[in-house]
């Protein structure tokens, strides 16, 4: 009775407090918006060396206690356990909720900014071309993808090893023990695990349609209406939820691996139109200078100049990214049972590292050989970007129906997850949720994207600031992680 209790305290507590913050938004848009924008601006400004240093742990606890602890080789369930999927599919899986639309969107977008517009460099050069590269792997490359490692690694040891629920607050028992997890400190920090997934999905699957809807336009003229954009949020929201009412090894495991089949395909298409040697030259070279300016780089937080720049970008990325750290973390622990821990992080930390290198170079050096003048161009609608710059190339608009067909899948991937993770939160962690939990939660995802699209001139982009400045305290959950990964193998290890 005082699970059910506190399943319902949790779950309704946590429709509370998201309705009330989207409320607020659509009645007093400016208030929130102020609000919003103080508390990230104050983060950035005082704690932008937090950002840069914890994000920094996270790598090096990664690589550490993957390739060179004496717990590499301890799974992630009994010693015996077998893994549930194969590789490639668990792989899909995982890639599918950690970068989602993401990619898509910024996969030409964001070197180009860069060329455009690079620190310590001259527009349009070489120098500028190569500092795009570098910024775009340390955005998209080891550090996102170690910070989801960290509290999946430290939820999937609780889960599969000590039968313990599928909860963010599950961390702490190592640390304060079960009675107080299971008392307010751990509400509260599901609910706010709830909000941040809430939050960062809503604003993913709003970015998401805008893409939809702009590719459509620019192949076919569909104009950009709220009744397309409703239509295309409608439509998806039940190829979702029918996806994730099928469970994990139908409908969710099924789609994701559509997913990465179609995503290598528009990869290996346009390395094929592409500029193939340019392309493979640029990826040589931005791999050596990324890795040879990595600590370099993984540390600035504009200390002697351009602090402002540094906050839009690298700080934003590294917070946002820990706000979806609650949602990715939990979906990656809860289909990575019987892995090691050394093939969990090549699989969770260096494949899709990679996988995302490779895009943004070959979608980034599309873009950068059309020019300066076509960059100021393309980068003035940041959803249209891509399809500007495979416009211009052989079979480009071919490929940009696929890649419309890729935001979609990406689309149901990301909400697929993230509707199983939320009807797990509030479920007191049970790995396997109820159907009606999983519906009410999609349902709920989708009213949530609307009412800020419709109901809101800036909703979406209000509601991200948000999470991140809320998500702020999930920095120090993850740090505890990494204590209680150690304490948890120092008491198991083999």
């Amino acid at each position: 009775m005082s699970d059910k209790k506190q399943v319902n305290s949790t779950f309704i507590i946590s429709i509370i407090v998201t309705l009330l913050v989207v409320i607020w938004g659509m009645v007093s848009p400016k208030t929130f918006e102020t609000v919003a924008n103080s508390m990230f601006g104050f983060l950035v400004d005082k704690f932008g060396w937090f950002y840069t240093i914890t994000m920094m742990s996270f790598v090096g606890f990664a690589v550490w206690i993957g390739f060179f602890s004496k717990y590499k080789d301890i799974r992630l369930g009994p010693q015996d356990s077998k893994p549930e999927y194969s590789f490639l599919t668990w792989f899909a899986m995982l890639f599918s909720a950690g970068m989602g639309i993401g990619l898509v969107f910024w996969g030409a977008a964001e070197p180009m900014n860069y060329f455009v517009a690079p620190l310590g460099a001259e527009p349009g050069t070489p120098e500028a071309a190569r500092f795009a590269m570098q910024k775009s792997f340390l955005h998209w490359g080891f550090h996102p993808w170690a910070n989801y490692a960290i509290l999946a690694l430290a939820l999937a040891l609780m889960q599969f090893r000590y039968n313990k629920p599928g909860l963010v607050s599950s961390v702490f028992i190592p640390l304060i023990g079960e009675e107080r997890v299971n008392g307010p400190i751990g509400k509260i920090i599901d609910i706010f695990s709830i909000f941040a997934t809430v939050a960062g999905i809503a604003t993913s699957l709003g970015l998401g349609t805008y893409q939809i809807n702009s590719g459509l336009k620019f192949l076919f003229n569909v104009p950009e209406t709220v009744s397309v954009q409703l239509s295309i949020v409608i439509i998806i929201t039940i190829i979702y939820i029918v996806s994730t009412v099928t469970g994990l090894d139908n409908g969710i495991k099924h789609l994701s691996n559509i997913n990465v089949y179609i995503f290598t395909f528009v990869i290996i298409a346009c390395f094929l139109i592409g500029p193939s040697i340019k392309i493979l030259d640029t990826m040589i070279e931005s791999t050596g200078y990324y890795l040879q300016t990595f600590i370099g780089s993984s540390l600035e937080a504009g200390a002697f100049f351009n602090k402002k720049w540094y906050g839009s970008w690298t700080i934003f990325y590294f917070a946002w990214f820990i706000a979806w750290a609650p949602f990715v973390g939990t979906f990656i622990a809860r289909i990575s049972k019987g892995r090691t821990i050394k093939e969990f992080i090549i699989g969770v930390l260096i494949a899709p590292s990679l996988a995302s290198f490779i895009w943004f170079v070959i979608a980034g050096t599309m873009g950068i050989e059309q020019g300066l003048e076509f960059a100021k161009e393309a980068i003035k609608s940041t959803p249209t970007t891509l399809f500007s710059v495979l416009s211009n190339y052989t079979f480009g608009n071919i490929i940009s129906m696929i890649c419309v067909c890729l935001l979609v899948t990406f689309f149901v991937t990301s909400a697929n997850s993230s509707t199983f993770v939320l009807a797990m939160f509030s479920s007191n962690g049970d790995l396997n949720p109820t159907g009606p939990k999983k519906i009410l939660w999609g349902i709920l995802q989708s009213g949530l994207t609307l009412a800020l699209m419709i109901g809101t001139t800036n909703g979406l982009q209000m509601l991200q600031t948000a999470s991140i400045a809320v998500a702020f305290p999930f920095a120090f959950i993850m740090i505890f992680a990494m204590v209680s990964i150690v304490k948890i193998l120092k008491k198991d290890s083999i």
